[in-house]
């Protein structure tokens, strides 16, 4: 019995997607041949445009004891663990997506991306 249940319902999602995949094509032909019909591809990634992300370059690290954070002020300089020629991380919502370098342009700071990081490192690091 649930079989027959779940065999109808299944034949009534594939019924409304024939309906909602008629329906994208008439929208279309209405839209006129003249203007570029937009792909799927396109209107997906429009969705995410803007989406805010926190894009972080780790400079380096550095432990400290309150105290000594405490004495900081204007000035003072933090020593890093990271030394000069070492790949910087660039962190995209706290995870890892590339390494870098940095730069000096006109006077400021940059940073040159060197290696992006493989979706396959991306995966690992979740772990």
């Amino acid at each position: 019995m649930e079989d027959e249940t779940a065999k109808e319902d299944f034949e009534a999602l594939e019924d409304i997607e024939d309906i909602d995949a008629a329906g994208d094509d008439e929208d279309i032909e209405e839209e006129g041949e003249a203007a570029a019909a937009p792909t799927g591809e396109t209107k997906s990634l429009d969705l995410i445009l803007d989406i805010p992300l926190t894009v972080t370059v780790e400079l380096g690290r550095s432990k400290m004891l309150i105290n000594d954070l405490l004495q900081l002020g204007q000035g003072s300089v933090v020593e890093l663990v990271k030394l000069v020629g070492d790949p910087l991380g660039v962190l995209v919502n706290q995870k890892l997506v590339a390494r870098s370098e940095v730069v000096v342009v006109n006077e400021k700071f940059g940073v040159r991306l060197t290696d992006i990081v493989s979706p396959m490192e991306r995966v690992q690091s979740l772990t």
